[in-house]
């Protein structure tokens, strides 16, 4: 029975996460020159400046979405492991290569979709 309802709380996840095409705004860039670079995120990986990933509020860690630069329509797929972004307006948080990726240092107008959880096979 426990089984069955972790299964169902999995479903869940995956639905919700796969609500995240329809999020649109600002993303912001962290882990360069802001004291983030090394430490640990919260999924307990350390921040690598260098990798293509992002924090996000509700997504779960390991999901995979792709990130979409409104302006220049360049698109990239990050791998989310963190929380955040904590400031009003802004949707996702990009580590500085996928930043450098799409085309923007700072903060730019994106559009998240086709997010996809990675399953965990024992």
């Amino acid at each position: 029975m426990q089984a069955r309802a972790y299964a169902l709380a999995f479903s869940l996840c995956l639905s919700l996460a796969g609500a995240a095409h329809a999020q649109s705004g600002i993303a912001s860039v962290y882990g360069a020159g802001d004291g983030h670079a090394g430490k640990r995120t919260a999924s307990g990986e350390r921040m690598n400046p260098g990798a293509m990933t992002a924090a996000h509020r509700t997504l779960p860690f390991g999901s995979h979405v792709r990130v979409t630069n409104r302006k220049n329509g360049r698109s990239v797929t990050v791998r989310i492991n963190d929380r955040g972004p904590f400031v009003r307006g802004r949707v996702i948080d990009l580590s500085p290569a996928a930043a450098r990726a799409l085309g923007f240092s700072g903060l730019a107008p994106v559009t998240l979709g086709g997010a996809s959880v990675a399953s965990k096979r024992n």
